[in-house]
């Protein structure tokens, strides 16, 4: 007797994203479906596709249909090394074996999460000034001076988004100049937040808000780059700002939750935290009020598991969503199904073949995603596309970057 949606192969494959990698898995069925996922390597995660290359064997021969069991039975012949780009390589496997489980069942990915409870998904524009700014010459037009800065602002707006959301940045003599020590750039380990950073992120957001108009939500993302003292001074040189939220990564749910207590803006973290247990000190020390969800790293299936925890501690959740478009659209069928949705995170600047490398690109009106009702996560890797832009050797946080 067959075996319904028999794995019989699992593997991985790359292209070029310009001066990062896409990374997807292909898993493929005795019944001809094939599974597909999106993972990333860049974000400080190398290696991650070899882990999903040495598991795989454990993977073929198994049903798509029994994606928790397979899931279950990965975490203990890995939990010594749980988390991770461990942790990530199980939740590319898990979200590659959905796909393939819907589209058995012929229905959209959603409708294995409980269903949509949205059609459409508000989302921000992300990476707003950050992509045509510090990743040139990838994202056009390109952004030197703070004139580029405001005409993004009215593009955010004139293009019907109601939310943006950009980084640490300042001016000197009119050019724009970013901060991130926290991923090397400067390479300045102690993540001092000096009075000219603190005060040339509020001329920024100034900057935007002038141009963007008094109606746009923006949201500021501060990322590992300080420290809790230097949060704090960001946070006191900004707070009289109407701020959607202040983005904060740190590993401390104590520093945290004593950082949210002195803010008068929303806090939102937890991006790079795998499984519920990374989320729950966070969760019982109310030290956040959005939640941010990695569905890649973590799953789709173990995400909403991680959603409803949060909205047992009376938190709303957003996700973590800075890759292809695939990654867009598994992300998606999560904010569709999950109940405390608080708001969607997508790049709207993309580099120049993006719509080639995917069957379907996500289709936004006026500011919102809207969900198709494809099989599976409603799109899928143009192999024949893939192979015409290899991937790239040095990408994403591995290249050193000079300037």
């Amino acid at each position: 007797m067959s075996v319904k949606a028999q794995v019989t192969e699992l593997k991985t494959l790359s292209c070029s994203a310009a001066w990062r990698n896409y990374y997807f898995v292909k898993l493929t069925t005795a019944d001809g479906v094939v599974g597909w996922s999106e993972f990333d390597e860049g974000f400080g995660s190398p290696g991650v596709g070899a882990v999903i290359e040495t598991l795989a064997r454990r993977v073929v021969g198994q049903s798509a249909m029994d994606h928790e069991r397979i899931r279950e039975e990965l975490m203990a012949v890995t939990r010594p090394g749980a988390g991770g780009v461990v942790g990530q390589a199980l939740g590319a496997i898990e979200n590659a074996l959905l796909d393939a489980k819907a589209k058995t069942l012929g229905v959209p990915c959603y409708e294995l999460l409980g269903g949509k409870m949205r059609d459409r998904l508000r989302v921000y524009w992300s990476h707003c000034v950050t992509w045509r700014a510090s990743r040139r010459p990838h994202y056009q037009p390109e952004i030197t001076d703070v004139e580029g800065v405001r005409a993004l602002a009215r593009e955010v707006r004139e293009r019907g988004f109601t939310g943006l959301k950009t980084n640490i940045y300042r001016y000197e003599n009119g050019q724009i100049k970013g901060w991130a020590p926290g991923f090397g750039n400067p390479n300045l380990p102690a993540l001092n937040m000096e009075r000219s950073i603190a005060q040339g992120v509020r001329e920024h957001l100034q900057i935007m808000r002038e141009a963007a108009g008094p109606d746009m939500d923006i949201l500021l993302d501060l990322n590992f780059n300080a420290k809790t003292e230097g949060y704090l001074k960001v946070l006191r040189a900004i707070e009289d700002l109407d701020m959607f939220w202040v983005e904060i990564d740190t590993r401390d749910p104590k520093a945290l939750a004593y950082i949210r207590s002195q803010s008068r803006h929303p806090i939102a973290s937890c991006e790079t935290l795998i499984g519920v247990q990374q989320f729950m000190p966070f969760f019982r020390e109310q030290a956040i009020d959005v939640a941010i969800v990695d569905t890649p790293w973590n799953g789709v299936w173990q995400s909403m598991k991680i959603a409803a925890a949060a909205e047992a501690h009376e938190i709303n959740v957003a996700c973590h969503n800075f890759y292809g478009h695939l990654c867009t659209m598994m992300n998606a069928h999560f904010c569709a199904a999950v109940p405390n949705l608080r708001i969607m995170e997508v790049d709207i600047d993309r580099i120049a073949w993006d719509h080639e490398i995917f069957t379907h690109v996500p289709q936004y009106e006026a500011g919102h995603l809207v969900m198709p009702d494809r099989p599976g996560w409603g799109t899928e890797p143009n192999e024949a596309a893939m192979a015409a832009y290899p991937p790239i050797a040095v990408h994403g946080l591995m290249h050193r970057r000079t300037s």
